[in-house]
């Protein structure tokens, strides 16, 4: 049975969000604040973190940046209606998914199957290959490590993920659309500027280590693209 963690200050909202990942075949684990959530993603093994933004003690996002330091575990954050910001934000810093207030728990449930399906298939997929390389980056499939000249980049599973899709298909152009449905699947409620923000947090940490052979190209229009640049 997977854990999930469920963090929440209102009780109404983990008492349903809990019965309802138990019918799912989940093992919940709830908390009410920040401080709270940490305790309990690092006591447990958790498979998914479901986030709620403004918590006491500690906010979402804090409890999303120290996870993210050490772990690569799927966290769908949730927003209060309209505030756009707080899902950019969220995106930013790691999260790999949103869901608005108020919301269905059976979006809420759909959300979480659909990020450990597309966890799973991923996983199945790259038993076939260990590793993929374009000059100085090579991408560890087993072990989910990136290097650039041997330097390790710290990315995230869905970062990881978008790299590989890009580098396995070298001057593939991708839509948006194609990059949702490969990555967060058909049947994702978000927008493609999540795409937009991915590709702009994936960018800025390959740019840590120069790479001047290669790079994620946008393509006016059209999409990205992994484009090696001593092959024009």
């Amino acid at each position: 049975m997977k854990n999930i963690l469920i963090v929440d200050d209102h009780i109404q909202i983990t008492e349903v969000l809990k019965e309802y990942s138990i019918k799912e075949g989940f093992s919940p684990i709830i908390a009410s604040d920040g401080v709270a959530a940490l305790d309990a993603f690092f006591s447990h093994s958790v498979e998914l973190i479901l986030l709620d933004v403004m918590l006491p003690k500690l906010d979402g996002f804090g409890v999303c940046k120290q996870i993210r330091e050490t772990s690569n575990v799927p966290i769908i954050m949730v927003t209060a209606k309209g505030e756009d910001y707080h899902r950019i934000m969220g995106l930013d810093i790691g999260a790999d998914d949103y869901i608005v207030k108020p919301f269905s728990p059976n979006e809420v449930m759909a959300r979480i199957r659909a990020i450990l399906r597309r966890i799973e298939r991923t996983e199945e997929n790259q038993h076939t290959m260990e590793q993929l390389t374009y000059d100085n980056l090579i991408v560890y499939l087993d072990e989910k490590k990136v290097t650039i000249d041997q330097q390790e980049i710290m990315l995230t599973k869905r970062e990881l993920e978008l790299l590989w899709l890009l580098l396995s298909n070298q001057e593939k152009v991708f839509s948006r659309d194609n990059l949702l449905d490969s990555l967060w699947g058909i049947d994702y409620f978000g927008d493609a500027r999540t795409v937009d923000t991915h590709i702009k947090r994936l960018r800025a940490k390959l740019d840590e280590v120069t790479h001047p052979t290669w790079e994620i190209a946008t393509v006016w229009g059209q999409g990205y693209k992994f484009e090696g640049k001593n092959e024009k």
